[in-house]
């Protein structure tokens, strides 16, 4: 058993405001140390930012690509310092449209529909990969991306399994796939300080679920988010497309079903942070900005994102032009300028994720660096798996049970 701490106001202060088939299933500690994941931010020199935009010019200038104004970006809400994309648009003359989606499966059925209407998408590894099978994008021109080499190059290996060559899909961050909880509320609701020696049992068991109604749950809303983690819990393969498995996860999903307040991919920010709910499934660094508008809200560090020792999911999204792209010498400048280190860790600081740019960790505010649930440790990687792509006929069964789970049948 592992004792929530003493919830206490804080008085730190804050410049936050603010998901091709792959047969390899768990990457253990070995593996993610490969992926280099678990390191330490590397030391690498960085490009100056005007050398580096001269650079950028010059290429572009050779590119052939015509000059337009204008660039539209379909990505998360909340995934980016807006003084970044304000002095994009001041550097390059250009004005920036940013459009959300709230998951993965939205952001699928928008590319695959044929014409998007966007110049940059954002979709992750479990995704991409059948996106670009499908035609959904157009190869990406290295020879305008001037910082390209500063990309972790453990990343662009993960993404070769749905990418090869890394033709298309270029990461700008990582993070992971968790649930955080509002020590206060859970103390009372459950009577007591003490947490089950699983701490998904606070998700995932009903002997503890039916305590936490009381004060709200949200899961994740998107089957293919949230079934890895039951797989993962229930001890089996996270990444299984075997139909048992996948049965054996609606069984537990149904049993917590009557406990769970919202399915949501995006609204458990803001719910979390303003105690409408006091469990919320998500990805670390959205936790992580609840936690701090808690924070900026009240003063009152209450929020306690969560690293289970039995492990979370990984994940890599990564930046995409699609196929019917208007401005692609824009949606490369903007992809560039995002690789910068300084600007990476700007970005990095600001939404509470790991920038895929490897010396960004090192210029990134140390209440972020060093914070575990953002660049994990070793020992919490080793259980922790890399979410993958399931076959097709795989992820319409387990959307259909998902459904079934949310509609309580």
């Amino acid at each position: 058993m592992s004792r929530l701490p003493e919830a206490k106001p804080t008085h730190t202060s804050t410049t936050i405001q603010k998901g091709t088939p792959v047969t390899a299933k768990r990457l253990s500690l070995c593996g993610l140390m490969l992926l280099g994941l678990a390191a330490c931010g590397a030391k690498t020199e960085s490009t100056t930012a005007p050398a580096a935009s001269a650079a950028a010019a010059s290429t572009a200038a050779n590119s052939g690509l015509p000059e337009t104004q204008v660039l539209k970006i379909y990505n998360w809400s909340d995934y980016v310092d807006p003084e970044t994309v304000t002095d994009f648009e001041k550097k390059f003359g250009v004005k920036v449209t940013y459009n959300y989606y709230d998951s993965d499966e939205a952001l699928e059925s928008k590319m695959l529909a044929g014409k998007s209407g966007y110049d940059l998408a954002g979709p992750s590894n479990a995704f991409v990969g059948r996106q670009i099978a499908a035609g959904a994008y157009q190869k990406i021109d290295k020879s305008l991306l001037p910082n390209y080499h500063y990309i972790n190059p453990k990343l662009l290996t993960l993404l070769q399994k749905v990418d090869p060559g890394n033709q298309y899909a270029v990461p700008f961050f990582w993070g992971t796939n968790t649930f955080a909880i509002n020590v206060e509320k859970v103390r009372n609701a459950l009577g007591t300080a003490e947490l089950p020696a699983n701490q998904w049992d606070l998700v995932f068991k009903p002997e503890y679920t039916a305590k936490l109604k009381q004060c709200g749950i949200s899961y994740l809303d998107s089957a293919a988010e949230m079934y890895p983690m039951v797989l993962n819990y229930l001890g089996r393969n996270p990444n299984s497309d075997k139909a048992e498995d996948i049965a054996a996860a609606t069984e537990t999903l149904k049993a917590n079903r009557p406990n769970i307040k919202r399915f949501t991919s995006s609204g458990f920010i803001d719910d979390l942070a303003r105690g409408d709910i006091c469990v919320a499934v998500g990805f670390g660094g959205d936790l992580n900005i609840a936690k701090r508008r808690l924070i900026e809200a009240s003063g009152k560090d209450h929020i306690r994102v969560m690293m289970p020792k039995e492990g979370v999911g990984l994940w890599v999204d990564s930046w995409t032009i699609p196929a019917d792209a208007a401005n692609v010498l824009n949606a490369h400048r903007y992809i560039n300028d995002q690789l910068d280190p300084h600007v990476a860790a700007k970005n990095g600081d600001y939404v509470s994720y790991a920038p895929a740019s490897l010396p960004a960790r090192d210029l990134m505010a140390a209440e972020y660096s060093q914070d575990h649930s953002i660049f994990p440790t070793d020992e919490e990687l080793e259980h922790s798996f890399v979410m993958v792509p399931l076959e097709p006929e795989a992820l319409r069964n387990m959307v259909r049970q998902w459904q079934s789970v949310k509609a309580g049948k």
